[in-house]
């Protein structure tokens, strides 16, 4: 027989670069680890983050996620309406990756015009009449304006005094008692009305230190306890602070959040925080007739940047329905507001209930504001004392009442 040979490889490693291959591995996982988590305990606003890609994700709906997986599953297509047409892949991927709807021109038109994008909103529920062309502008006042310290004369204010005066009630069957529940406050408090403003026609100068949107927050706050519901009216000169700080407009929900923010520490009883707004839109698109009265029409706005969005979305909607139901077109509506351009977040990261809204427009005059006043909480009082009901517990069966 002839003898068998046989050829052995013997590998050599040394000990030294065994332990450096071990060691990089476990640096490259530690450093991995510590990136990731400095990342995101940083705060939103230090967080690094891409515009782009931020918005081609939400433009990512349930619906194309079912056509996205019934591509390979078709049993999730059953989920789907029939009548609605399954998309190709080319338009799948045109949309997400150019942010580009061909059905909203503002999603092309607002990268390439100057300042577009500040009408870069989203309608969450339209109202009557509401779309694209008519939903609330809130329009920056000249800086030099504002510094200025000088106001227009006033003009039509005889009896807005006498209108804000307490009117007799009798008492209403639930009260909260000596909770203020309901806080009322104004981070663009000078907005105001042109109809009160002598010589002025310019939207954009349409504020005043002494008749402005606050007067507003008198009749609401009337017409909330006289319903029960403890309400108290934050008079805080945003726009002097801001002056005085030497910050800019854009800075005042910054310098309001504060006001917020020391009013709830000290008063751990209220629950609704509502900012009081004045849209820049004209007559004809904040004006609605009901039962033959003209009223100013209300827009609710909710920031899309804050961890409370779907609950305060929650509560926009419910009383948006319940203005539908009693005065019909009187809402405009909910608008989203989001991104690069905008505060994001209105202090409604601070609450649960938390939500802004623009009452009428430049145009609307004081009777027409009481009387969406006077609405708003009619419908107000009408769920929080619903909701009141629904949460309260439960008497134990053996309880004597």
């Amino acid at each position: 027989m002839k003898p068998i040979k046989s050829s052995s490889v013997i590998v050599f490693i040394q000990g030294s670069s065994l332990l450096k291959i071990f060691g990089g591995f476990f640096l490259f996982l530690f450093m991995i680890f510590s990136i990731s988590g400095a990342l995101t305990a940083l705060k939103p606003e230090y967080r690094l983050s891409s515009n782009s890609v931020h918005t081609a994700a939400n433009k990512i709906t349930g619906e194309m996620l079912y056509h996205l997986i019934g591509w390979e599953n078709h049993h999730f297509m059953q989920g789907l309406d029939k009548q609605v047409s399954s998309p190709t892949l080319m338009n799948f991927l045109f949309k997400l990756s150019t942010n580009i709807n061909l059905n909203d021109p503002r999603s092309l038109l607002g990268r390439e015009l100057p300042s577009f994008s500040l009408y870069d909103q989203k309608i969450l529920v339209a109202g009557e009449g509401t779309d694209y062309t008519n939903i609330p502008i809130e329009s920056s006042p000249p800086t030099d304006f504002l510094r200025a310290e000088q106001e227009a004369t006033l003009q039509n204010i005889e009896g807005l005094e006498k209108s804000g005066d307490k009117k007799q009630t009798v008492n209403p069957p639930h009260t909260t008692g000596d909770k203020k529940v309901v806080y009322l406050y104004f981070t663009h408090n000078r907005e105001s009305y042109l109809p009160y403003l002598k010589g002025v026609t310019n939207p954009d100068l349409a504020y005043h230190s002494e008749i402005n949107i606050m007067k507003i927050g008198d009749k609401l706050q009337e017409e909330l306890e006289s319903k029960g519901i403890g309400t108290t009216v934050d008079k805080t000169d945003v726009q002097g602070n801001l002056n005085k700080k030497g910050w800019k407009y854009h800075q005042s929900y910054q310098e309001s959040r504060q006001v917020v923010q020391t009013a709830t520490a000290t008063n751990r009883d209220l629950t609704y925080l509502i900012d009081i707004h004045r849209d820049a839109g004209r007559r004809e698109k904040t004006t609605k007739e009901v039962d033959g009265k003209t009223y100013a029409k209300l827009a609710f706005v909710i920031g899309g940047d804050n961890p409370n969005y779907e609950k305060n979305l929650r509560l926009a909607t419910e009383l948006h329905k319940r203005l539908e139901e009693k005065y019909k077109g009187l809402s405009r509506g909910i608008i989203q507001n989001q991104g690069k351009g905008t505060n994001g977040k209105f202090n409604q990261d601070l609450s649960e209930n938390a939500i802004l809204i623009e009452f009428g427009g430049v145009d609307n005059t004081f009777e027409e504001l009481n009387r969406s006043a006077e609405a708003l909480a009619d419908v107000f009082s009408e769920f929080y004392w619903q909701a009141e009901s629904v949460n309260a517990p439960v008497k134990d069966q053996g309880e004597k009442k």
